[in-house]
């Protein structure tokens, strides 16, 4: 990886969530809630509508930086706090969520805090999101 500068935007990361990626995230985490397949289980928990996974959503964002640090060892830490739900409608669509990053500080052994911006809908979806990136040294 060249050098890398505070204030530098990673590439824009778009991604589709779908019903069916709900079900294979939940089949793959274990986390079988009926607020991410379940209508009525959705509404009955005042929802408007089934929602994705919270750590789904923090997925998605970490991709965008993993995408950019070139693979997942470079990511050693990553936070965020979950804003308002992801509502997935039940069509072929889904829901579309993007994710913004830049370089907010390059620090003195060879890390980086990524910050990271997630919306859906015109509406962010995480806040306080970053990521702590190892940077790979020039002979790897």
């Amino acid at each position: 990886m060249s050098a890398v500068t505070v204030g530098e935007k990673l590439p824009e990361l778009r991604q589709r969530i779908t019903r069916l990626d709900l079900i294979r995230y939940a089949a793959a985490a274990g986390d079988f809630n009926r607020i991410h397949w379940s209508d009525r289980a959705a509404a009955a928990a005042g929802l408007p509508d089934v929602i994705a996974h919270g750590m789904l959503t923090l997925a998605v964002a970490m991709r965008a930086v993993t995408d950019w640090a070139g693979g997942l060892g470079g990511v050693v830490e990553c936070t965020g706090r979950f804003a308002r739900p992801v509502v997935v409608p039940d069509d072929e669509h889904g829901a579309e969520l993007v994710v913004n990053a830049v370089v907010a500080e390059v620090l003195a052994d060879a890390r980086v805090r990524v910050d990271i911006t997630v919306t859906c809908q015109g509406q962010k979806v995480l806040t306080r999101s970053r990521a702590l990136v190892a940077l790979a040294s020039p002979e790897e």
